[in-house]
């Protein structure tokens, strides 16, 4: 008989429930550690690897970063006068997460009050995934506050004010050919602005707030990086002097019938240039509402010949080279013909005997023309180009012109004629100032200038280099040539009006023919004066020329000695110049 074997033996069912259960028991607490696991990793890496990345992240989400544009530098005149100054204003900027609902009602109102672009403001006010665009810069704080108040009464939110800076023009017109102006964007546009941006402009800065509602928070954290202002720039500009050689010229050109005119007073010694005004000219706090024609400085962009003031450069070259003397003897017939050519001269007469000084007293061109027939075509151009014709003077001001100054090879005997007394060459009235600047400066040539120098934000000064200058002709011939300038305002020359009371004056008239818009003469004329005082030491030129004057007998001496009378009277003043005395021209005008 088979025994059994004691005890109980387990069922198979309930061995295999207690598996199943056990596994589902560490199943689970895998699963619980794993997650737990996972909370523990990104908790180090949010508290501890990646702390300022997101404490960054979940600042940003609620702040705002805006520029601080750097302070414009000024633009003074010589005596530290601000001519252009940047001054506080505030802009208009919009949380589009407000304005979004209302966009089309704020474009109009904008629209209606500061002329804003309707669909551009629309679309900035709609801007997605920002809180923050700027809608218009520049305003003064009262037109900015005054905006914002009437789109708060219209229940109209989400468009508010910051600090900004605007530029204004304390003078308006004065000297606003040579400054010029800046665009919106704060940038210059014209004239010097233009030409100094780099060194006016500065460097902008940023500020970082955290808002709420599109509203800076009072107490919150702000980053700040301060803007850094800009170097300003001082010129040799006398505003004083600007602004009556503006007022004086305007008047001349309005009784002259003219169509624009420019002066220049200019210091003999170091080329610097006191005063440089146009006509018709702006307002650079308007300029938006003027001509684009006349914002930039005809004196410097404009060519045309210059008529009889440039004998003074041909008399020079003349006797510079030993060729004739002060008093050398010239028959002059009614009239000089050059092949097909007939040159005449401005006043009828029959046969004169005069000096080389009688010829520019009278402003003959056929005197200047039989005296120029001593010197060859290269000579001559070669004393033209040292008095710094055909080049730009290289003064700073964008778009100055060249001029025009064939090379000696082209010349025909009629072109030699014409460049001596004066056409056939085309100069702006600086290089033409300049070049007289260089015989009333003893011979020697000094490069035109108009800035002084430059102001830090410091407040130091660091002068501007020193021009160039060079010798043209000697002493004795620039000397010589005076004493013939001065028989041009004499009682026998073609500008009495210029004389000043108290001082010995040098001058010299001009009127040339004008090419109208197919290059051939119209039958109008350029008409100018230019001068020196005292002769026996000059301290200043002033060159005025008039364009197309139309009143009867309004030739250079008539119409534009009048005006350098008032002008260098002026300058002779206000330097404290001392009276030198006048007496009548030493040299004969006839033989």
């Amino acid at each position: 008989m088979t025994q059994r074997p004691t005890g109980r033996r387990p069922r198979k069912g309930r061995r295999s429930r207690l598996a199943s259960g056990t596994f589902r028991l560490w199943s689970a607490f895998c699963v619980v550690a794993f997650c737990l696991t996972l909370f523990t990793a990104r908790l180090v890496q949010l508290q501890g690897i990646d702390e300022n990345d997101y404490a960054a992240m979940a600042i940003a989400d609620n702040t705002t970063k805006v520029t601080l544009e750097a302070p414009r530098a000024s633009i003074y005149d010589r005596n530290g006068v601000p001519l252009a100054e940047s001054v506080d204003a505030e802009k208009l900027v919009a949380d589009p997460t407000f304005t979004s609902k209302d966009a089309t009602r704020i474009a109009t109102l904008l629209h209606q009050r500061l002329g804003l672009d309707y669909l551009q403001t629309v679309e900035a006010l709609r801007t997605p995934g920002t809180r923050y665009v700027e809608l218009a810069g520049h305003l003064l704080p009262s037109r900015a506050e005054q905006i914002v108040r009437e789109l708060t009464r219209l229940h109209l939110p989400g468009v508010y004010t910051e600090k900004d800076t605007m530029r204004i023009y304390p003078s308006g017109d004065v000297a606003a050919n040579v400054v010029g102006f800046v665009g919106h964007d704060n940038s210059g546009l014209f004239g010097l602005e233009q030409a100094y941006n780099h060194m006016l402009h500065g460097t902008n800065g940023s500020e970082t707030y955290e808002v709420a509602d599109g509203q800076q928070l009072p107490l919150a954290h702000t980053t700040e990086i301060p803007p850094k202002e800009g170097t300003g720039v001082r010129l040799t500009i006398d505003q004083d002097l600007q602004f009556l050689a503006q007022r004086r010229l305007a008047q001349a050109v309005k009784s002259s019938g003219g169509l624009s005119g420019v002066a220049v007073v200019q210091d003999v010694r170091t080329g610097q240039l006191l005063a440089l005004a146009d006509y018709p000219t702006f307002n650079a706090n308007n300029y938006a509402q003027a001509n684009p024609a006349n914002f930039g400085s005809r004196a410097l962009q404009d060519v045309y010949e210059p008529g009889s003031v440039e004998k003074v450069l041909t008399f020079s070259a003349l006797i510079n080279q030993g060729l004739i003397t002060p008093t050398t003897h010239l028959t002059v017939p009614p009239e000089y013909v050059e092949g097909p050519d007939v040159i005449h001269d401005y006043f009828y007469h029959g046969t004169l005997h005069l000096t080389a000084t009688g010829v520019v007293a009278l402003s003959s061109n056929i005197g200047t023309v039989i005296a120029a027939k001593r010197i060859s075509s290269a000579g001559l151009y070669g004393y033209l180009r040292k008095f710094g014709l055909g080049s730009p003077t290289g003064i700073g001001v964008p778009g100055e012109a060249a001029g025009l100054l064939a090379k000696p090879g082209t010349w025909r005997p009629i072109r030699h004629d014409n460049i001596a007394f004066g056409q056939g060459v085309s100069v702006n009235a600086v290089q033409m100032s300049s070049a007289v600047a260089a015989v009333a400066n003893h011979g020697v040539y000094v490069q035109p200038s108009l800035v002084e120098g430059y102001v830090h934000s410091d407040g130091t000064f660091t002068p501007a280099p020193k021009p160039h200058r060079h010798r043209v002709v000697s002493a004795a011939t620039a000397h010589a040539v005076t004493r013939m300038m001065e028989a041009v305002v004499g009682p026998q020359g073609t500008a009495p009006v210029a004389n000043i009371d108290g001082y010995q004056v040098a001058g010299k008239t001009g009127t040339a023919q004008r090419a109208g818009p197919n290059g051939m003469y119209d039958g109008t004329f350029t008409v100018s004066f230019a001068g020196f005082a005292p002769a026996e030491n000059p301290r200043f030129v002033v060159y005025v020329v008039i364009q197309r004057p139309t009143v009867a007998g309004a030739g250079g001496g008539a119409t534009a000695g009048p005006v350098f009378h008032d002008l260098m009277a002026a300058a002779l003043q206000k330097y404290g110049v001392p009276p030198s005395g006048k007496h009548d021209p030493i040299l004969p005008v006839y033989w």
